[in-house]
């Protein structure tokens, strides 16, 4: 939607193609997500867990697909909110941002307690079990990004760089020495890559769903889109590139944990898992170095998620569906200083409620299955809605249909099948967040529709057609000149 006259926006053209990829794949997480996660996708399906994320990636990658051509139409900090809005409904379009806007506040603390946790077990293993403990350490490590998210998008392109190169670093490093690692707990099995193995649909329903949460994150690359050059290109290119680039790391290191570790292992390590990986690789080492990239990751996934829900909580505060002030803009740093200073807040409430809820394993577990609902939710609508928009081109060619017709609409089915499915597979607790925080979010939708947003009264279609034409039309012939106009012609889609 339209921002105001007097309204400032993000600061243009921060993040070139490299930062942007490095953005993706922080986003989604790779030693971060192997640790939190792969003892609960092994209790979930066993030995499956190869299986689980190869189906989950197919599907993933049609939205991830979806998201690039939207991309192309719509350069906006609220993605699949804006996106959706304008293609299939403005109601339907809120929900998919606040699903985002959810999710991410409850990943605050799905995610900066295993910092917390893991920073405290490289001082004395015994402290890691300390929730309460943990929640203050993660605390820590939360607040320090959310001042390196209020400093700017160029501070954060530099943090991140450090973090996530240092975690590439140890994780390829640890490729390689699982590779030349002799000795085995369980010999490798090509059926851990096939479907026999899951517990009927609901079985592979439930694991394609925690599997959807490994991947969650790459999508920064769209929220981004209004601070990056050449973004219309950029941010779909990015989000390709990482998603395959994690999916190589995801497989190897949960073949390795299967290969290396027992079932017994795997379930009692919990989110500790590689660091007992690390330990069978690499003894005495090879665990501390493990522990040290998944801090980094947590950290690093920490910045990417800040900056993807305050980037939609800016562009819900600009359209006037949330209040106004979320889309205010500090005048020095150019960065949405009361999102962030909301998300952080509410971050911090948080924290004080999973100090006193018990284990840190469990709150994880319950904490990935409800952010999978939400993501499933907003991904699947991303899907549609791209559908939608190029649905004049689709019959143009074979590539057309396939790319922007049959693989997003693969995907939406897929993560619509995984959260109809998983209903019955879930713990009270995690349905209750999951789908509770989506209820949550029709009231704020309902007062901002009453009260006359332009985003639910008046919202400008979104049609590939047109919006490809406009973007034709606004350039002149040298390319210099075509480019400098293709940025400036970026504000008509605000």
């Amino acid at each position: 939607m339209r921002s105001t006259p007097h309204s400032r926006g993000l600061q243009p053209n921060v993040l070139g193609t490299f930062d942007t990829i490095v953005m993706a794949v922080a986003g989604s997480a790779p030693a971060y997500s192997l640790a939190a996660t792969t003892a609960v996708l092994f209790g979930a399906v066993g030995f499956a867990g190869p299986a689980a994320l190869l189906y989950c990636a197919i599907p993933m990658l049609g939205i991830v697909l979806a998201y690039a051509r939207l991309g192309r139409i719509d350069v906006n900090a609220g993605a699949g909110y804006s996106w959706v809005g304008r293609t299939l409904h403005p109601f339907l379009g809120f929900l998919s941002g606040w699903a985002l806007v959810f999710a991410a506040t409850v990943f605050m603390v799905a995610g900066s307690l295993p910092a917390g946790s893991l920073t405290l077990s490289l001082i004395d293993p015994d402290l890691a079990n300390n929730t309460p403990l943990a929640a203050a350490v993660g605390a820590g490590w939360f607040l320090m990004m959310l001042l390196v998210v209020l400093g700017g998008a160029r501070l954060t392109v530099r943090a991140q760089l450090v973090m996530s190169g240092v975690e590439m670093l140890i994780l390829i490093g640890f490729v390689l020495a699982a590779v030349l690692h002799r000795g085995h707990a369980t010999a490798f099995d090509w059926s851990w890559f096939g479907l026999g193995q899951f517990d009927g649909p609901q079985g592979f329903a439930a694991g394609a769903l925690i599997a959807a949460f490994y991947y969650w994150g790459w999508d920064v690359t769209s929220n981004l889109s209004e601070e990056t050059r050449n973004s219309r290109r950029t941010a779909g290119l990015a989000a390709l590139v990482g998603v395959g680039f994690v999916f190589v790391l995801f497989e190897a290191f949960t073949v390795a944990v299967n290969v290396l570790l027992t079932a017994d292992e795997i379930r009692t390590a919990g989110p500790n898992v590689l660091a007992v990986l690390g330990q069978e690789i690499w003894p005495g080492v090879g665990g501390k170095l493990l522990v040290v990239a998944v801090v980094l990751s947590t950290v690093a996934t920490l910045e990417t998620t800040l900056l993807q829900v305050t980037r939609s909580l800016f562009a819900m505060g600009r359209d006037r569906t949330l209040p106004a002030a979320l889309g205010t803009v500090h005048r020095r740093w150019n960065t949405p200083w009361v999102a962030i200073a909301a998300v952080g807040g509410a971050a911090l409430l948080m924290f004080a409620t999973a100090a006193a809820a018990g284990s840190v394993q469990r709150i994880l577990s319950d904490a990935v299955a409800a952010i999978g609902l939400q993501i499933a939710f907003y991904y699947s609508l991303a899907g549609i809605a791209a559908v939608v928009a190029y649905k004049s081109l689709l019959l143009r060619s074979v590539r057309n249909l396939l790319l922007g017709g049959v693989w997003p609409l693969l995907g939406s089915g897929f993560m619509l099948w995984c959260f109809v499915e998983s209903l019955g597979e879930l713990s009270t607790t995690a349905l209750t967040i999951g789908l509770g925080g989506l209820l949550v979010g029709v009231v704020p939708l309902i007062v901002y529709w009453r009260k006359g947003s332009d985003y639910y009264r008046r919202p400008a279609r979104l049609d590939a057609v047109r919006a490809l034409a406009a973007t034709q039309d606004a350039g002149p012939s040298t390319p210099h000149a075509r480019r400098g106009a293709q940025e400036k012609s970026y504000a008509t889609d605000f």
